[in-house]
């Protein structure tokens, strides 16, 4: 048996535990020091390169001294709680990582909070020492309060601290007394974190993690919890709804640095990947032929939001994308759910839209953005929060929402979250910051990423997290503006656009193609403003001084997938093609959206 760590890295969005991978894969010399900075090496999705943020959780694993680290990399979000919950089953121990001038944050607890139910042995890593104005006594403080709170145990209580900055690669018992590498680190992982536990008897292990390959299709990844597991042996594949299955085992495979090696078996307490076992899905057990004991399968947070999906019928479908028909859609939607566990899919009357539903906006955004990126065309509603009936009264989701911000934009900020039913729980003055604590129902957090960061001039941080469901809070008061919207299909003038700036803020540049119905600015007042924006200028042979200045436009309000989905109105859709992202009326004639108003 090797000696082997399980470790998963659990840390908020951005406080730098994918950087401190990369430094622990450097000490475990997989990779030469000299190479660059930037390169990160786990999060190789373009996605999760572009937005800084790790969306799909990795497994690695380095050499140190005479024992082997399996390293568990998880998403910091709690839209990825799915994500989290199912491989923090294959560690027996975690790093938490923690910012040192931030200190623990809303995602921090979300993901502390499953680790320590799981029964976990922390190692506190306190990064970004090097940071101006850090406090990181006062941060090991607040972890250990968080920690109590959050019910640990004595041991788990009893947690060791390592100090350092990961991205100038050091750690250090004293945060005041750099060391030159970070090995103080690997050595208390080897000296706190238990190695698993030897268990022998039949073999049992619980799928927690799926990899794909175009050779050999889907593999499953998991950690064994007792007994050995062999290569061309049959075994039972024990499914969630109790039923058994047999299956072989065609190629076994154990994560040797970032790729994997191939073996004859694997024993207790090994994360391994399965190779030939058909029709599994997360959360199933490989166990005994003969005598099938599956473990307990994972336990998901259920989702709390939706979203309609629809294929494309905008006037300019198919000119972008490869996939555009609803058999593509639902393909891909359902291989989406193999290997996401907080997704859910419905079918609604109509054959060609689902309702997809997700733990927030991000989390269904990212979708939909790789979606995208892979040829698709398609077309999205707004988001709604799920509200559940709880003896006979209407309840929905409300979430813990924290903000940073400067002090002269406090008040600005609690005015519009208690207009859209927050509660002020918490507020402290850190600096010339303010930090703020809020429950607010998940309705009002729709949109109001954007609204904040206008009101702080871009300094405020926002994160928030699920709490529970709780009793209907009320209307809030959604976008009151209306939206300018293109009366004929053409292409944009800079003339006619000139002409209309006076009626609000556009979405669009001159030159641009549009279609009649397609939403292309915001009104400055309320309802909705059919205009014509192609409309060009009439030539005469006459000149005149003034008439023919040149037009002086604005430019136009360009949005992220997120914004926009958190814009729209009931009414309309968000067209998302590989190149374009257009926002439109769900009817897009006139006409017809008159007599649904009659008939509304």
């Amino acid at each position: 048996m090797q000696n082997i760590r399980n470790i998963a890295i659990i840390a908020h969005v951005d406080h730098g535990k994918t950087t401190l991978v990369d430094k622990m894969l450097m000490a475990g010399h997989l990779f030469r020091d000299n190479q660059p900075n930037e390169e990160l090496i786990l999060d190789n999705n373009d996605l999760e390169r572009e937005r800084g943020i790790t969306i799909l959780s990795k497994n690695v694993s380095i050499q140190y001294k005479d024992a082997k680290i399996n390293i568990i990399d998880t998403p910091g979000h709690a839209d990825f709680g799915g994500e989290v919950e199912r491989v923090l089953n294959m560690a027996d121990g975690c790093l938490l990582v923690v910012d040192a001038f931030e200190g623990p944050m809303p995602q921090t607890r979300f993901v502390l909070q499953k680790a320590l139910e799981i029964g976990l042995k922390p190692i506190l890593v306190i990064n970004k020492v090097d940071k101006p104005n850090c406090r990181p006594e006062e941060v090991q403080e607040e972890v250990f309060d968080l920690m109590f709170s959050l019910n640990a145990t004595e041991e788990q209580l009893n947690f060791p601290t390592i100090y350092g900055s990961a991205k100038q690669g050091w750690m250090s018992d004293d945060w005041q007394k750099p060391s030159s590498n970070i090995t103080p680190l690997l050595d208390a992982i080897l000296q706190y974190i238990p190695a698993p536990k030897v268990l022998l008897g039949s073999p049992q292990m619980l799928i927690t993690s799926l990899d794909f390959s175009n050779y050999v299709g889907r593999i499953a990844v998991g950690r064994v919890h007792r007994g050995t597991l062999t290569l061309n042996k049959d075994y039972a594949l024990c499914k969630r709804d109790g039923s058994i299955k047999k299956t072989r085992i065609k190629e076994l495979n154990l994560f040797v640095g970032l790729g994997r090696s191939k073996v004859e078996e694997v024993s207790s307490g090994d994360i391994c990947a399965l190779v030939g076992i058909e029709g599994f899905e997360i959360g199933d057990s490989i166990t005994d032929l003969e005598n099938p004991e599956p473990l307990d399968p994972i336990a998901i947070d259920e989702p709390t939001m939706s979203m309609l999906f629809t294929i494309n019928n905008s006037p300019f479908y198919g000119q972008d994308g490869k996939f555009v028909t609803s058999r593509h859609i639902y393909d891909r939607l359902m291989r989406e759910l193999d290997k996401n566990l907080a997704l859910r899919v419905e079918n609604t009357e109509s054959a060609d839209s689902w309702i997809v539903y997700g733990r927030g906006v991000l989390h269904l955004s990212v979708l939909i953005e790789t979606m995208r990126r892979e040829g698709y065309e398609l077309q999205v509603g707004q988001p709604q929060v799920i509200i559940k009936e709880i003896a006979g009264e209407k309840h929905e989701p409300v979430e813990q929402l924290t903000v940073n911000l400067p002090e002269e934009s406090a008040s600005k900020v609690i005015d519009v979250i208690t207009r859209r039913k927050g509660e002020l729980l918490s507020m402290e003055s850190k600096g010339d910051r303010m930090h703020m604590e809020f429950t607010i129902p998940s309705r009002g957090i729709i949109g109001l990423n954007n609204v904040v960061l206008t009101l702080s001039a871009g300094e405020a941080i926002m994160a928030h997290r699920f709490l529970e469901y709780q009793p209907w809070k009320g209307t809030i008061e959604k976008r009151l503006n209306g939206s300018i919207i293109a009366g004929e299909s053409g292409n944009a003038y800079a003339y006619a656009l000139d002409k209309l700036q006076d009626r609000g803020r556009f979405f669009i540049e001159p030159q641009t193609d549009v279609y009649a119905g397609q939403v292309v600015g915001e009104h400055s007042k309320e309802g909705d403003l059919v205009v014509n924006v192609t409309k060009s200028k009439k030539l005469t042979n006459v000149r005149a001084s003034g008439s023919d200045d040149k037009a002086q436009l604005a430019p136009p309000v360009v949005f992220s997938l997120e914004e926009a989905l958190e814009y729209i109105k009931e009414d309309e859709y968000v067209e998302i093609t590989p190149k374009h992202m257009r926002i439109r009326k769900i009817l897009l004639d006139e006409n017809d959206r008159k007599r649904a108003a009659k008939k509304g």
